[in-house]
């Protein structure tokens, strides 16, 4: 009996089952990314057209020369020096509260005088005024001014007319000059400073140069910046002459005293400063007598010395130096740079060398 075969058979495909195979392979093919292609490096040059424009003007502000403040225009007038004078007959004083800078000197019998000088501001009046002193034309030749006083001695009025000022003298029948009726001579001498003004020649109608360097805000001057903190600026003139100065926060300002007693204007308001500046300066016999055969005494200004600034409530101490009887007065702190005040009124204590002193607290 013959035994069955076996026999597997393997199933074929069908071509459609091929073909559906082969479309298959073609879209996977199609669908693949290709190779991205690296597109060769391009060097591009800028092009760089050079700007030969001129560069814009910083811009300077127009200050007044002994001030400091900013102002749209500096009047075409030139400085004004007033002699006023400074004892107990005297006080109140007119018109010291509109000075740009107020100078205080020690004359004979030891009493104090002011040389006011006046630029941005007018007072209406000014007084009372009196005699010129030797240490005058030292101070008052740099501005190329004007000089108005009461009189004076010929040999120091010869000093006065030496200096380059001009002289205004109620001696000489000065305009602008009178006497007033509620003081005693010889207290009693005022005078109108645009009068003054308009008396001015040609040689003597410029503005001053500026005569101490100034910071452009309060924040930036020198002894805001490096100086030590002060409350009370006491100083000892002579006998005769303690002025202070205490600061006042609030105000912004250094306020006067004549010894422990407020100095005001006439309306009551207090003489105050921005910057308070001590000058030490040898005080000397000029060789000129006054009444009684007193010296009437001078100061050394063309030299150098010790000089301190107190300005925001701080005082810093430096040197001054003045060339010449013409040059202004120059004041440096220790490393030799300028001082620089704040904008803003001065008041310049010549303080005489080895009898004066100052204390600050």
């Amino acid at each position: 009996m013959a035994l069955p075969t076996t026999h597997t058979r393997t199933p074929r495909r069908s071509r459609a089952t091929v073909a559906l195979a082969v479309l298959a392979t073609a879209l996977l093919a199609a669908c693949s990314p290709a190779e991205p292609e690296v597109p060769a490096p391009v060097t591009v040059t800028p092009t760089v057209e050079a700007d030969r424009s001129a560069p814009p003007e910083p811009v300077i502000p127009v200050v007044w020369p002994l001030t400091g403040v900013e102002t749209e225009e500096v009047a075409a007038r030139p400085a004004l020096a007033v002699k006023v004078e400074n004892t107990t007959s005297a006080r109140p004083q007119t018109g010291l509260d509109q000075a740009d800078v107020v100078w205080e000197t020690i004359v004979e019998f030891e009493v104090s005088r002011f040389i006011a000088v006046f630029h941005s501001q007018v007072p209406a009046e000014v007084g009372p005024i009196r005699s010129v002193r030797p240490m005058d034309p030292l101070v008052v030749a740099p501005l190329q001014g004007l000089l108005a006083y009461s009189g004076g001695q010929s040999g120091i009025l010869s000093q006065v007319q030496g200096s380059g000022v001009q002289s205004l003298s109620h001696d000489a029948g000065a305009p602008g000059m009178y006497r007033v009726s509620f003081r005693r001579a010889p207290h009693n001498v005022y005078g109108e400073p645009e009068t003054f003004w308009a008396a001015a020649d040609a040689g003597h109608s410029a503005p001053p140069a500026e005569q101490f360097a100034f910071a452009r805000t309060a924040e930036d001057a020198s002894a805001v910046v490096a100086g030590a903190p002060a409350t009370t600026l006491a100083f000892r003139m002579s006998s005769q002459a303690r002025p202070t100065w205490t600061w006042d926060a609030e105000a912004g300002r250094w306020l006067r005293a004549e010894g422990s007693t407020p100095a005001t204007t006439p309306d009551g308001d207090r003489l105050s400063a921005v910057n308070v500046v001590a000058i030490d300066a040898a005080h000397v016999a000029s060789g000129f007598r006054a009444q009684g055969g007193a010296a009437v005494p001078t100061y050394e200004l063309v030299g150098s010395g010790s000089a301190t600034v107190a300005t925001g409530g701080k005082y810093l101490d430096g040197t001054w130096s003045k060339e010449s009887p013409e040059a202004p007065l120059v004041l440096l702190d220790e490393a030799g740079e300028p001082l620089t005040l704040a904008p803003g009124n001065t008041w310049v204590e010549l303080v005489p060398l080895g009898s004066g002193s100052l204390t600050v607290s």
